[in-house]
């Protein structure tokens, strides 16, 4: 585990930028797994004819709970979690696990944010204190010719229309986020960001586990049923942060209260 002064430093940036990367930080060994695990049914979801459903050329699919495709380490990393938590508090669970392909022939994104659902509707602007976060990393290494991610550093603490003129005008630059196999990414869905185009014929799979103060809830993706060999391999304290439908679990909902 990093020192917490560093993990506190990532913090900040995350309050600031919107986001932060913490390079070279999950084993590539448990990503390769990962991968080699999750790619015969990424193709086949591809190859099955689905239509995309993130726009031209881009999937989005739940990830499955069967390892090695999951790991223990991907959602209770002490690190990840010592941001996550000073951020939002020690109350706090993972609720969606997915992943997110741009194929050849995608198209720049416009400019959004993700969860467009304001919290109070009547007041969208208002300034709240952060009650998700984003993490993710790649099952490949992304390049800027793999489609990787593009984040407008600060517009999370922005209004809405302020934020996206200042994208429009220059104002503010998005930022490229390339990403090594290892390298993990944290950011605060509000803060403008796009996708940009896979001129590869690799898709770029890159895999997400969201955090959310345990009151929060908004079943806003698909995900995957938790089976019960892998409830039961978890422990009591991480069985408390995971916010998943059940497959005939026998000893209570996978939630946290």
């Amino acid at each position: 585990m990093a020192s917490v002064e560093s993990m506190h430093a990532k913090a900040i940036e995350i309050r600031e930028q919107g986001f932060c990367i913490l390079r070279n930080h999950f084993p590539p060994v448990l990503v390769e797994a990962c991968r080699q695990a999750f790619w015969p049914r990424l193709l086949t979801y591809l190859n099955s004819g689905h239509a995309s459903n993130r726009g031209t050329h881009r999937h989005f699919l739940p990830m499955p709970f069967d390892p090695p495709i999951f790991a223990p380490q991907f959602f209770f990393d002490d690190d990840v979690l010592c941001i996550v938590r000073e951020l939002m508090g020690d109350r706090v669970v993972a609720d969606q696990w997915g992943c997110d392909v741009p194929l050849r022939g995608s198209e720049y994104q416009d400019a959004h944010v993700d969860y467009k659902n304001p919290l109070f509707p009547e007041v969208s602007d208002l300034a709240l204190p952060m009650y998700f976060l984003i993490v993710s990393f790649g099952l490949v290494r992304i390049t800027a010719e793999h489609g990787p991610i593009e984040i407008a550093p600060g517009t999370h603490r922005m209004r809405k229309m302020d934020a996206l003129r200042a994208v429009e005008t220059g104002e503010i630059a998005m930022q490229t986020i390339p990403l090594e196999i290892g390298d993990v990414l944290i950011r605060h869905p509000w803060a403008l960001h796009r996708g940009t185009p896979n001129r590869t014929d690799l898709p770029r799979a890159l895999v997400t586990v969201r955090y959310v103060r345990s009151w929060y809830t908004d079943a806003s993706r698909d995900v995957e049923e938790l089976p019960p060999t892998t409830w039961e391999s978890l422990t009591p304290e991480q069985q408390g942060m995971m916010r998943f439908p059940a497959s005939r679990v026998t000893n209570g909902p996978c939630a946290a209260e």
